[in-house]
């Protein structure tokens, strides 16, 4: 099965990191791709990403509206976002990547 790995972030860490973490899940899930997001919510950081992960994934979407460390993704395609396009078009940021539509970081 593909993979996809994403990151998602808020300033409150609360509603928007997870909505949009599950947004992504259910919207990848029904394109048949497998999806592992990392929340960096007002707990910590959550479900981490390993190298594994990320050498695995045809794609990352980071879904943040806060700074996000990007240097781990080097070499793959990135969709950066906001977490209110993940929650409410999950399903055309899984397509772009389908089209092969998003640019190497």
């Amino acid at each position: 099965m593909k993979k996809i790995v994403g990151v998602t972030s808020c300033p409150a860490g609360i509603a928007h990191t997870y909505l949009a973490a599950e947004s992504l899940e259910k919207a990848g899930k029904k394109s048949g791709y497998l999806v592992k997001v990392e929340t960096e919510g007002a707990g910590g950081i959550a479900n981490k990403l390993t190298e594994e992960d990320i050498a695995e994934a045809i794609a990352v979407i980071v879904a943040a509206d806060t700074s996000v460390p990007m240097e781990r993704f080097h070499g793959k395609p990135v969709l950066s976002i906001s977490t209110g396009d993940a929650i409410r078009n999950a399903a055309k940021f899984i397509q772009l990547i389908e089209e092969g539509k998003i640019e190497i970081y």
